[in-house]
């Protein structure tokens, strides 16, 4: 029996198109809660940046990839910071090459060296461009994840000379979301689910993109959207139609979660 669904927001929940999670969904969800069945975000954006859930019902964040966990009531159920080496490291390179980044921690966000593919990305997102400040106001937070604009090409560089503890998840070519090593959605998952007594097998997490990954293979039952590209499709049990085509309500009621 499913006990727990898991839900990617961008491409997933919520569509690029309208910016809006379709009513359809939400009516699933607020369904599958009556049930019992717990409803968390899983997303790469860190918690200042979601924003976009209108009405839906859930039971908590699992935000930046697994880095943070809490729920709807406030509990903290998992919460690791990048090292402040890496943080030092980061504010050297962005200086440096003026990379442009943004700076994330639980409660706050600041952009530095904002240039046109960070501008193009957060308008994608429906996203208000961060407070402008110096790199080295990162010094002052308890960074949980860089939204950095670097080519893929450069990954190796970063991981292995700038944030030397962090993994780099990218679903979308312009940049990276980096965050403390060893943390994903499928650790943030599994948090979630020795909180409440139970296992990931038996969670069921909808996902679109590459930070979904992980998830989609580690659950019991892993959806990918219709909008996914082809390697996150793979890592999945089921593949449903695009949010925009009411993909979450089909594979739930596939699975017998709702009526």
């Amino acid at each position: 029996m499913i006990k727990a669904l898991f839900f990617d927001i961008d491409g997933t929940l919520v569509s690029f198109r309208t910016h809006r999670i379709p009513q359809s969904t939400l009516d699933a969800v607020s369904e599958a809660r009556r049930k019992g069945i717990k409803v968390y975000i899983a997303t790469g954006r860190p918690r200042p940046y979601v924003d976009n859930l209108g009405t839906m019902e859930h039971d908590g964040i699992i935000s930046v990839n697994g880095a943070s966990c809490i729920t709807s009531d406030g509990v903290v159920i998992a919460n690791k910071c990048i090292p402040r080496e890496d943080v030092k490291r980061m504010i050297d390179y962005a200086n440096k090459h003026q990379l442009p980044v943004a700076v994330a921690d639980d409660d706050y966000s600041f952009a530095a060296y904002v240039d046109d593919s960070f501008r193009e990305v957060y308008e994608l997102l429906d996203l208000a461009i961060p407070e402008i400040r110096p790199m080295e106001d990162a010094l002052k937070m308890e960074v949980k994840q860089f939204v950095a604009f670097f080519p893929k090409e450069k990954d190796d560089e970063i991981k292995g000379e700038v944030l030397t503890h962090c993994n780099i998840f990218r679903w979308h070519p312009a940049f990276a979301d980096c965050i403390i090593d060893d943390m994903s959605k499928a650790t943030g998952i599994d948090a979630v689910c020795e909180y409440y007594g139970f296992t990931a097998a038996d969670a069921m997490a909808f996902g679109d993109g590459g930070n979904d990954m992980e998830m989609l293979r580690h659950v019991g039952v892993g959806v990918a959207m219709g909008n996914a590209r082809d390697e996150v499709k793979a890592c999945a049990d089921y593949v449903t139609d695009s949010v925009d085509e009411d993909g979450i309500v089909k594979a739930l009621r596939h699975y017998g979660i709702i009526d």
